[in-house]
């Protein structure tokens, strides 16, 4: 039986894109015999406040779905302000390797699933420790997306950050990436082929089905009122999501029978309220997040659903993993994005249109609400679109072949450098 521990800043009962995709590969390698302890810290994403049954304590214990939790204490803080966000991972790579590591046991592969260094740097003194393989998961290119957003400027810090980031990749037996533009960019600056591998996000089909019903209820949570058509996001409102150009969007279509909502937190969320109030936007209505199970519901209750990212060059390789929840509750979904999930959503028969484009994106909805079979045609074909390329737990048989293809490697070179030593 395969032992995995595995080190990631984010897990359930958060709610988020790397939540939803670790915890779920987690339950689905416990369902093929692999043994999985995650480490972690207290769950406190994106609000940083961490739960009255997390506080006041190092150390928590649990296990969910079958998973061993082991969560450690750390620095909790909003997801807003680079300082304070850096003191926050800083932390759990410290509270990891002194206060869980020790309680975690044998590893046969330690994967880490990283957003910042520090997650690394833990999970690479956990895997010497135990002497196992060390697996590194890639869900952004850090620093490269705060470059391009303009977080980061200080080119001194920026070429530091990046031979950090070369060297966790040398470090790792094997780095799996979420897009396969992330794969190319790895191989241009030199990371061999034979170790990068692609697994994509995926979803939950089982949780998010087209047979789920929608309540009145959410309708009118949601701000529509009858007969309008629906749209939403739900999701991260993080600096990557343009989110105030959907409010922009809302403003060109208050003399339309439709509405948008916005359901979710982030460090964007403050410049969204701010654009609604500058615009005067009626049709609108923004939520706060909403927990895991909660989703699919809100979900239902849409007609629309959006996938918007910022026009960036670099967003070309990324691919937001809400599109696939949306495509599997057969939505009609009208994806602002270039590059990569551009090309998944035409396939999947969604409308793409150029990113951060109100009145491209005004258009498109206009569109749709004149024509519900339409809606209906293009949920249908993107359920069967995410049945065929991007159930969960497919990609996390793919991902477990790529762990055992690590161990068996290391097994390998090491009998090699035995019988080196012998001769």
């Amino acid at each position: 039986m395969i032992r995995v521990q595995l080190v990631t800043h984010y897990y359930p009962p958060e709610v988020g894109a790397p939540q939803a995709r670790l915890s779920e590969m987690a339950r689905a390698w416990v369902s093929s015999g692999v043994q999985v302890t995650v480490l972690t810290g207290m769950p406190n994403h994106p609000t940083g406040v961490v739960p009255a049954a997390y506080r006041g304590v190092l150390t928590r214990a649990e296990r969910r779905d079958g998973v061993r939790v082991l969560r450690s204490w750390l620095y909790a803080t909003p997801n807003e302000g680079i300082v304070r966000k850096t003191v926050g991972h800083l932390s759990f790579m410290l509270s990891t390797v002194l206060f869980s590591a020790p309680r975690a046991g044998p590893a046969d592969v330690v994967v880490v699933s990283s957003p910042t260094f520090f997650s690394i740097a833990s999970a690479y003194i956990v895997a010497r420790l135990r002497r196992a393989v060390l697996v590194v998961e890639i869900r952004d290119l850090w620093p490269a997306i705060f470059v391009e957003l303009g977080v980061l400027t200080n080119r001194r810090l920026i070429n530091l950050l990046e031979r950090l980031e070369l060297a966790a990749y040398r470090a790792a037996d094997a780095v799996v990436v979420v897009t396969e533009g992330f794969r190319e960019d790895l191989l241009r600056r030199g990371v061999p082929s034979e170790k990068v591998t692609t697994i994509r996000n995926g979803v939950d089909l089982d949780l998010f089905r087209s047979n789920v019903r929608s309540s009145a209820e959410d309708r009118e949570l949601l701000g529509a009122r009858a007969g309008d058509l629906l749209v939403l996001y739900i999701g991260a409102h993080g600096i990557s999501h343009a989110l105030t150009s959907l409010v922009e969007a809302a403003a060109l279509l208050q003399d339309a029978p439709i509405h948008l909502a916005l359901v979710g937190e982030g460090a964007a969320k403050p410049a969204v309220l701010a654009a609604v109030a500058r615009t005067g936007t009626r049709n609108i209505t923004v939520l706060p997040g909403v927990p895991r199970h909660r989703v699919p519901e809100i979900i239902a209750a849409a007609d629309v659903c959006v996938v918007p990212l910022r026009d960036v060059p670099l967003f070309g390789t990324f691919i937001p993993s809400k599109m696939f929840e949306f495509l599997a509750m057969a939505k009609a979904v009208v994806g602002s994005v270039r590059g990569e999930a551009a090309h998944i959503l035409t396939d999947a028969g969604a409308v793409v249109v150029p990113p951060e484009d109100p009145g491209a994106l005004a258009a498109a909805l206009r569109g749709l609400a004149a024509d519900p079979a339409r809606c209906e045609a293009m949920g249908r074909r993107g359920r069967t679109y995410v049945e065929q390329h991007f159930d969960r737990r497919a990609l996390a048989n793919d991902y477990l072949s790529v762990l055992r293809r690590a161990i068996t490697q290391r097994v390998a070179r090491r009998r090699v450098t035995r019988q080196r030593v012998i001769a």
